[in-house]
């Protein structure tokens, strides 16, 4: 599969998801100011972040595909992890302001409406959809923009589900029920927020992204290696790169070096799945002496 086609075929999932995210939206919208429902219209705030999510990934599918400048050497794929980080901030706001809104509207009268529930259960069918269409493509584009945000859909179903028995049930004659799965949709958005800062952060910050003892035992397992002085690991948004500094025999011509450092690549790519190796091979005192 070539990279132009991997990408369109990436924003086309991301175009036709973000239309159906915002009628969703609208139609959240609409139920919860007939109604006066706060778990609906917390909902409805819910799903505009995911058109604002939509938007933020199509811009950073161009962005991440932009090859390295003078300002960017490296690339642009940290840019994915950026704006998933942004997205864990938006959606950490939006969780706050359902938990204020829905004290500020509490012991309001809640309608009960057939047409509201049927427009909810039609929204909840789409969100299904959509997050099992998207988990489609992403597993057969193997796109970890659109698995995270298929799992960001799946979020939106088991909200929907949330928000639509706590609607029934205060409609009912318990009003207060419809407080507290407002309350528990803002800790549900918290969680998502959460799972978005667990992804985005470990690589914006370089952290670790392989144990270091297992690169220690993979590399001493390399014939020609007599020491290992620095073993690292991180994330680049594209994938695991390392950089390694081995001691080798100071007598071995810089052929025979080489070709320790070229193991030592291949040990660590096809056993830990790293796509970018830095080796430095520095001469043992024992063997320069």
């Amino acid at each position: 599969m070539s990279d132009s086609y991997h990408n369109q075929q990436v924003r086309r999932v991301l175009w036709i998801e973000g239309c159906s995210n915002a009628l969703v939206a609208l139609a959240k919208l609409i139920v919860g100011l007939k109604t006066g429902s706060n778990a609906i219209l917390g909902d409805a705030l819910h799903s505009l972040t995911d058109v604002a999510n939509n938007i933020l990934a199509l811009f950073i599918v161009r962005l991440t595909q932009s090859p390295p400048d003078s300002d960017h050497p490296y690339g642009h794929h940290k840019f994915e992890a950026l704006a998933i980080f942004v997205l864990g901030t938006l959606l950490s706001v939006i969780a706050v302001e359902i938990a204020i809104r829905a004290f500020e509207r509490r012991g309001q009268a809640v309608e009960v409406s057939d047409w509201g529930l049927v427009v909810m259960i039609g929204v909840l069918a789409v969100n299904a959809a959509l997050a099992t269409w998207e988990q489609y493509w992403a597993r057969r584009l193997d796109s970890n923009l659109l698995h995270a945000d298929a799992r960001h859909t799946l979020g939106d179903v088991l909200t929907t589900v949330a928000v639509i028995i706590g609607w029934q049930l205060s409609a009912r004659g318990f009003p207060w029920l419809d407080l507290v799965f407002a309350l528990g949709i803002a800790g549900l958005v918290f969680w998502l927020a959460y799972g978005l800062f667990r992804r985005a952060i470990p690589i914006l910050v370089d952290q670790a992204a392989e144990n270091a003892d297992e690169l220690h035992q993979g590399i001493h397992g390399v014939p020609g290696v007599e020491a290992i002085h620095r073993v690292r690991s991180r994330h680049t948004g594209a994938g695991v790169v390392a950089d390694v500094v081995v001691s080798v025999d100071g007598s071995l011509t810089t052929d025979e070096s080489h070709d320790i450092a070229d193991a030592i690549e291949l040990k660590l790519k096809s056993d830990f799945a790293i796509h970018d190796v830095t080796v430095h091979v520095e001469p043992s005192e024992s063997g320069s002496q």
